[in-house]
């Protein structure tokens, strides 16, 4: 059965709103660096939050929200992935779910594994637990991006107590295989250490790939796993504040438990009716539909790139709406963002913030109308000097 891709909104319409993306440059200047997306919300969010300001639904976040009943059926919905709805828990957002459970599972100057080019917050989410950032980079065969298991053992036999594991990848918008997941928790297991998996960008998997939840990729993943994870991401809600931290056994349950009782409470109400109405089945056929549209983005990209900068280097992502381009040929510097957005008003993510692995690269985000990606390429195609 087609599905008929979502529709942005119009640039008009988009300029008055007063998030991050909007307000850090001017009307002249197309923003495509941070993760927020062009779509209007799903028609199940709108209607529970216009309820909710309409009888003034503005207090404080109850102590059973529901939200765990509400993502444990989603999760067996789209990824037939059992979760008993006990070992869901809440907070702010997923950084702060993140940042909690490594105070928990690491010690002060414990060694935290990262694999970059890696979402710039993992750095700091890592010092700001207390702990030391442990670069293990992605392995690039030429034609996709894997977990280098080998220098993740490595990291781990000499003492690295954690792995903050970004699934699916951001920026490379990597799915990563079932087996490859399955080796790092048992990597994980035999040497005593956790692996914390941001997995907000799950729900935007294309097929044919497949999302692989963590805990649900082998048995020793429960034992050694936490999940965090969002609707925010997927259903632009990131200005709600709401994430789910999930758990796949009792001890690492009662981990998440004994978090001060303040991180629950970080969760905004109105994040928590947002994030509850996404999950809801009633929005699927919005997600197929933003799913469709931002297939067809990922691949006019790189048809774009083909036409107007031959030069740059670019995968198709497995997963999400940001795409992870080499633009180091045209000579632009070491971070060709600054230079881009001066010369061609096209704000995009800084590459070297993801780390060193990001020189010369940046992060572009797709999630916006078809004609605002070719106008964005445009204006970038034309800094080249003509041959």
């Amino acid at each position: 059965m087609s599905v008929t891709p979502l529709q942005a909104l119009p640039l008009d319409l988009l300029r008055q709103r007063s998030s991050t993306k909007w307000r850090s440059y001017g009307d002249d200047v197309i923003p495509m660096f941070v993760a927020e997306t062009d779509f209007p919300l799903a028609p199940a969010i709108t209607t529970a939050l216009h309820r909710a300001v309409e009888i003034g639904d503005t207090g404080y976040t109850p102590p059973r929200p529901g939200i765990d009943l509400d993502f444990a059926a989603y999760a067996d919905r789209r990824w037939a992935w059992e979760i008993d709805p006990a070992r869901v828990r809440w907070t702010g957002d997923v950084m702060m779910g993140v940042v909690e459970v490594l105070r928990a599972v690491t010690s002060p100057g414990d060694r935290v594994v990262v694999t970059p080019p890696v979402y710039p917050p993992f750095y700091d989410t890592v010092e700001e637990a207390g702990a030391v950032v442990e670069r293990v980079p992605l392995l690039d065969d030429g034609e996709r991006w894997s977990l280098d298991l080998d220098g993740i053992e490595k990291a781990l036999a000499s003492g690295a107590r954690a792995v903050l594991l970004c699934n699916p990848h951001n920026p490379t918008g990597t799915v990563h295989a079932r087996d490859s997941l399955a080796a790092l928790a048992r990597l994980a297991a035999r040497y005593g250490a956790s692996v914390v998996s941001d997995e907000i960008h799950a729900p935007l998997t294309h097929a044919p790939a497949v999302f692989t939840p963590f805990l649900d990729a082998a048995p020793e993943a429960a034992a050694v796993g936490y999940a965090v994870t969002s609707a925010s991401k997927t259903y632009n809600l990131a200005g709600l504040k709401c994430a789910v931290i999930v758990t796949g056994s009792e001890e690492t349950a009662q981990v998440v438990r004994a978090l001060p009782w303040e991180v629950e409470w970080r969760a905004g109400l109105f994040g928590v009716i947002a994030n509850r109405a996404a999950f809801a089945a009633e929005s699927d056929a919005w997600l197929d539909g933003l799913l469709a549209a931002l297939d067809e983005n990922r691949r006019l990209l790189a048809d774009l790139l083909a036409e107007h900068l031959p030069l740059a280097r670019y995968r198709i992502p497995d997963a999400g709406f940001l795409a992870w381009v080499d633009v180091s040929a045209y000579g632009w510097g070491d971070n060709p963002a600054p230079f881009i957005r001066r010369e061609a008003k096209v704000a995009l993510h800084h590459g070297p913030l993801f780390g060193t692995e990001g020189i010369g690269h940046v992060r572009i985000n797709v999630g916006c109308a078809p004609e605002v990606l070719r106008e964005a390429i445009e204006r970038i195609a034309a800094l080249v000097p003509p041959a």
